[in-house]
């Protein structure tokens, strides 16, 4: 037997884009050969398609792809995930469902069982899980047919469960596993993906076939990576990451083992490839072609224009250099120059003129104030009304360019640096973001080496540095990391060994400002705990205040 494991980069609610694209792979995969093709959980309708599946409208077009796909199956087996309506009247209204379909005909359906809630996952909000499982047979084997979260509850060990849907099927003795998935990216979680799909072939001593999506739905980045593993625990193959590919595997080769082959795992280059499809399909599923941002001579808008010109090609990316009378007259050449080296179109708008015309108007009412953060944010905000301007005058979309850091701590403007209809870096540290500065010069000095070597600062008032305002970014990482990502709380932070009041200090400015991120652009989703979705903070909690 011969199983193709398509990966693809659907798109939500596209369902003639998205049907056409399998069936397109079922041709293929029926000239090479291959008994069954498999793609993707939701791959219908493109996951995750969240309260579109509130329209009965949506969930009848699902139906008609899988009709359309019944067509296709004329002399292969085709596996496909796809919403279905439970008829019980009782709990949930739909299934999160795959498909075995051969022939015109369906050989078998499986619901998804464990239905995830943590994280981005709201699927519980949707889908009724499964209270049935049974294989499918099809050429004289049975198969475990099972959805994405129905295999991370290996032998009832995650405390999230209480049933282990594969454990139920074992006893009709299947033959392989078939997993499609809609499983997410995160730079470690690649690593996390084969180590769960090892622990059930090495419960089952059966070989398991793993599909996964491609892509990026507007926040959320999927890098494929689809697996097959053989009974001896080694991955058979592992299929490219950030890719659409079709890939055929003989069962007798795959059950036999002895092979592997495993992609590389670079967590700076994985980062920089999820960002890219980021920001393409956002654009490229939005039917925009042209992108804007503002270019400072920092390193945060320099990695934010090279990803930009990587995904959308740099005669698409325009670029506005808005200095100011503190801007450094070395901020304006290196920024000058990334336009040049990258070959973008660029425009200089000083913004002193229009940053005097607003303390004119507003002499009388600041009569005797000092400056401070007012008029560095008034500063701010004006560069966020030059580029909406340009963005509305052009259609270009406004890229955000705010690191993770930033965001956490607040040291940003609303309606100011913080607008944009994307944000490319904000789950990606300082730090993270001087490791791919140096990840994109590793050929050529794209960035100018002074944006990566000299002291961070917004420069909107004399001499200013980053650090006046917050700790230096290597030890401020670390305790946003581990409150963030490990949700670490106050005490064990010190007993880790971080002062006790830059602890504090940094905790309250992550806290009080909830209200920012609220308001912020989608951020481009690669760690475990980006900003979005996957983290619900209340506004106006009090803790650690």
């Amino acid at each position: 037997m011969k199983i193709a494991l398509a990966q693809i980069d659907y798109h939500i609610g596209n369902f003639d884009g998205n049907l056409q694209k399998m069936l397109e792979r079922v041709e293929q995969a029926k000239a090479l050969g291959a008994d069954i093709v498999c793609f993707g959980e939701l791959a219908t309708c493109g996951y995750p398609p969240r309260d579109f599946l509130e329209f009965d409208d949506f969930i009848r077009r699902s139906y008609a792809s899988i009709d359309a796909l019944k067509k296709a199956s004329r002399g292969i087996g085709i596996v496909v995930g796809s919403p279905s309506r439970n008829p019980v009247i009782e709990g949930k209204d739909l299934y999160n469902s795959a498909y075995f379909l051969y022939d015109g005909a369906e050989l078998g359906v499986q619901h998804k069982t464990l239905l995830p809630t943590y994280d981005i996952f709201d699927e519980y909000r949707y889908f009724e899980p499964a209270t049935a499982f049974k294989t499918v047979s099809f050429k004289g084997k049975k198969i475990a047919l099972s959805v994405c979260e129905d295999i991370w509850n290996v032998g009832n060990e995650n405390p999230l469960y209480t049933i282990c849907p594969l454990d139920e099927m074992m006893a009709e003795k299947p033959d392989f596993i078939l997993n499609i998935s809609a499983s997410p990216f995160s730079y470690d979680h690649a690593n996390v993906r084969i180590h769960t799909v090892r622990a059930n072939v090495e419960r089952y001593n059966i070989p398991l076939f793993y599909t996964n999506h491609v892509g990026a739905q507007t926040d959320i980045v999927f890098d494929g990576g689809s697996i097959v593993m053989s009974p001896d625990g080694r991955v058979f193959d592992e299929m490219p990451y950030f890719e659409e590919c079709l890939r055929v595997y003989d069962l007798d080769e795959v059950v036999r083992g002895g092979k592997t082959n495993e992609q590389p795992k670079d967590k700076i280059k994985l980062i920089h490839d999820a960002l890219v499809v980021g920001i393409r399909d956002y654009f490229g599923k939005l039917g925009f072609k042209k992108a804007i941002l503002g270019l400072s001579g920092g390193i945060d808008s320099a990695v934010t224009a090279v990803l930009a010109a990587k995904a959308l090609g740099q005669d698409n990316v325009r670029v506005l250099l808005m200095p100011s009378q503190f801007s450094s007259d070395h901020s304006v050449n290196d920024a000058r120059q990334l336009a040049v080296n990258l070959g973008m179109q660029y425009d200089i708008l000083p913004i002193q003129p229009m940053f005097e015309a607003f303390e004119t108007a507003l002499q009388a009412q600041f009569a005797g104030m000092p400056f401070n953060v007012t008029e560095e944010n008034i500063q701010a905000r004006i560069r966020g009304t030059l580029l909406m301007a340009m963005s509305n005058k052009f259609g270009h979309i406004l890229l955000n360019t705010t690191n993770k850091s930033e965001m956490a701590v607040g040291y940003g403007t609303l309606y100011g640096d913080m607008c944009g209809g994307i944000s490319v870096l904000g789950d990606v540290y300082k730090t993270e973001v001087y490791a791919l500065a140096k990840f994109l010069n590793k050929d050529a000095e794209v960035i100018p080496v002074n944006s990566i070597e000299k002291p961070p600062s917004a420069e909107l008032r004399p001499n200013q540095k980053d650090s006046d305002s917050l700790p230096e970014y290597d030890i401020l990482d670390k305790i946003l990391y581990q409150y963030i990502e490990e949700r670490k709380g106050p005490r064990t932070l010190v007993e880790m060994g971080f002062e006790e009041s830059l602890v504090a200090r940094v905790l309250r400015m992550v806290n009080m400002n909830e209200f920012k991120r609220e308001q912020a652009a989608p951020v481009l989703r690669v760690s475990k705990k980006g900003f979005g979705m996957g983290r619900r903070v209340p506004i106006v909690g009090k803790y650690l205040s």
